[in-house]
C-alpha cells in the first residue's frame, strides 16, 4: 500500500551518512526520492556486487557532473519537478555549484529547500569543519554521558549525525511540506546538527537546572544507580536491567535472590555496594540463563545483543522489527500507520544503472538523456 509520504518528491544531493538517512526515512514512507550522485564517484562502482547501502534503499539514483553547465541545468530541471530539495554541503557550496535557495526556489516557488549542516549556516564557526562529536560537545549533550570518574563516552555517531541531524531534516521537511500544500509557498528547512543534539537533551537540561539531574554517571539513568545498569554475564556477555519504578526493582531483586530493603533503592549511598552485589549474581549464570528467568517479566530486563543478534530475537521477528535486502539485514521503516502502511522498500540501486528510465521518470526526454550521457554530464 502507498505510505503516507506517497506523492512527494524528494530530491536528494548525496553526502554523507545523516542525508542518506533524511533520504531513507522520506522514501520508507513512500515519497520517491531521487538520490543525484556524483560521476566520479559513480564511475569508480563495483558493480560486480549488489548495491547494499540500506540508508539509498528504496531510492532512484543518478549521477550528475555539477561542474558541466548542463549537469546543472539537468539537476535544476529535476528540482522544479520536485517538491522537496536538499543538500548536506558546508555553507556556501550549494550557492557556489549554482544550486542554492534562492536559484532553486526562483525556479520552483512551491520548494521545500532543506539544508543540513553541522554548526548552521551563520555563527561564528557556520565555516569550520566538524564531527558528531565535536557538535554534540558543543551543544552540551556530550559531557552527560558516560560513568562517574571517567571521561565523557562518545555514543557513536547517533546523536548528532542521525538523531539531530538527519530525522531532525526529515522531520523539517515533512513540516515545511505539510505547510506548503497550504500556502503553496516553499521555503527554507536549517537543520544543523548542533541544534538538535541540543534538542535530543531537553530534558536534561531542565533537570541539570532544576537540581534534579547530578554530575555525571551519578544519576539513576546515566549508570549511577544499580537498578538502572549493564551486567556481564558468566559467559562474558551482557544483560541490561533498568528497574526504574519500586515495584519494577522488588519484581527484579525477588527475581535475582537477593534481599535488600527496598525502601533504600533510591538511597545513593547504598548504590555503589548494591551494584557489587548485583554483579556478583549476574556473573553466576549465562546470558541464555538469566533470559529464561528475567525475560518477558516486570523487571525490566533484556540481553544485551550485537546487531548481528538482534534480528534473529523472537520478539524482533515476530514484530518484524528487520528485514533483509541484498542479503544484508537492516532495521524495518518506522514508525507503523494502520490505514497507511508504506510498502517494504526495495534494496539500493547504484546511480547510473538506470539512467534513461530515472530521469525519463522526471520529465528528461529520451534524446535528452541521450545527449547528457554523451557529454558526460550524466553516467
Amino acid at each position: 500500500m502507498p505510505g503516507p509520504l506517497t506523492g512527494l518528491r524528494v530530491v536528494e544531493m548525496v553526502g554523507l551518512g545523516p542525508g542518506p538517512f533524511c533520504g531513507m526515512l522520506l522514501a520508507d514512507m513512500g515519497a520517491e526520492v531521487l538520490r543525484v550522485d556524483r560521476v566520479d564517484a559513480a564511475r569508480g562502482i563495483d558493480r560486480t556486487k549488489p548495491a547494499t547501502s540500506a540508508m539509498d534503499r528504496g531510492k532512484q539514483a543518478v549521477a550528475i557532473d555539477l561542474k558541466q553547465p548542463d549537469g546543472v541545468e539537468t539537476l535544476l530541471g529535476l528540482i522544479e519537478q520536485a517538491d522537496a530539495f536538499f543538500e548536506v554541503f558546508r555553507p556556501g557550496v550549494a550557492e557556489r555549484l549554482g544550486i542554492g535557495p534562492e536559484v532553486c526556489l526562483a525556479r520552483n516557488p512551491r520548494l521545500v529547500y532543506g539544508r543540513l549542516t553541522g554548526w548552521g549556516p551563520d555563527g561564528p564557526l557556520a565555516h569550520a569543519a566538524g564531527h558528531d562529536i565535536d557538535y554534540i560537545a558543543l551543544a552540551g549533550a556530550l559531557e552527560p554521558l558516560g560513568r562517574a570518574g571517567e571521561k565523557p563516552t562518545p555514543p557513536i555517531n547517533v546523536l548528532g549525525d542521525f538523531a539531530g541531524g538527519g530525522m531532525l531534516l526529515a522531520f523539517g521537511i515533512a513540516c515545511a511540506a505539510f505547510e506548503t500544500a497550504r500556502s503553496g509557498v516553499g521555503q527554507v528547512v536549517d537543520a544543523a546538527m548542533v541544534d538538535g543534539a541540543a534538542l535530543m537533551l531537553t530534558p536534561f537540561f531542565g533537570a541539570r537546572a532544576s537540581g534534579f539531574w547530578g554530575e555525571r554517571g551519578t544519576n539513576h539513568l546515566d549508570t549511577g544507580a544499580h537498578f538502572y545498569e549493564v551486567y556481564e554475564t558468566s559467559d562474558h556477555k551482557f544483560v541490561a536491567v533498568g528497574s526504574v519504578e519500586p515495584h519494577f526493582y522488588a519484581e527484579l531483586v525477588k527475581r535475582l535472590g537477593i534481599d535488600v530493603d527496598l525502601a533504600a533503592q533510591y538511597d545513593k549511598s547504598t548504590w555503589s555496594a548494591e551494584k557489587e552485589r548485583m554483579a556478583e549474581v549476574f556473573r553466576t549464570k549465562t546470558r541464555d540463563e538469566w533470559c529464561a528467568l528475567l525475560e518477558g517479566t516486570d523487571a525490566c530486563f533484556a540481553p544485551v545483543l550485537t546487531p548481528l543478534e538482534a534480528p534473529d530475537h523472537s520478539h524482533n521477528r515476530a514484530r518484524g522489527t528487520f528485514l533483509e535486502l541484498a542479503g544484508v539485514p537492516q532495521p524495518a521503516p518506522a514508525p507503523r500507520f494502520s490505514r497507511t502502511p508504506a510498502d517494504d522498500p526495495v534494496a539500493a540501486m547504484y546511480p547510473g544503472d538506470d539512467t534513461e528510465n530515472v530521469l525519463g521518470r522526471w520529465g528528461v526526454a529520451a534524446d535528452e538523456v541521450a545527449h547528457l550521457r554523451a557529454t558526460g554530464a550524466v553516467l
